[in-house]
């Protein structure tokens, strides 16, 4: 995985998870451009109630970590930034989605007598 320890076999389902993915805001990020297919700046901003500064700061983790692309220009006379997820960012989300679905299901079928 992309900027994580990745998964291993004989561990916990937490020990896959990736951190570069995992953190709240940059699992939003790359769900939505993952629903969207691409994705405008401020739409993100106002998503996920983000200022621009800090909305910056994920994305370029996300982006040194080639997990979205970053594509600058204009619409008519405005400057927009628009981003994409890559093939890696989609591998790295489902990666981080299908440990979830691990943990969630160790959750639903644990028993959960209250002397452990």
């Amino acid at each position: 995985m992309a900027g994580g320890t990745g998964p291993r076999a004989d561990g916990h389902p937490v020990t896959g998870l990736d951190e570069v993915v995992h953190q709240r805001v940059r699992l939003g990020i790359l769900t939505i451009a993952h629903e969207a297919r691409r994705v405008e700046f401020g739409y993100l901003r106002d998503q996920l109630q983000l200022t621009a500064g800090n909305l910056s700061k994920h994305l370029s983790v996300l982006e040194a970590a080639g997990m979205i692309g970053v594509e600058k220009g204009y619409e008519g006379r405005r400057g927009r930034t628009w981003i994409t997820l890559t093939a890696a960012g989609d591998a790295a989300l489902a990666a981080e989605i299908a440990r979830l679905k691990l943990l969630i299901s160790r959750i639903e079928t644990t028993d959960t007598a209250p002397d452990r």
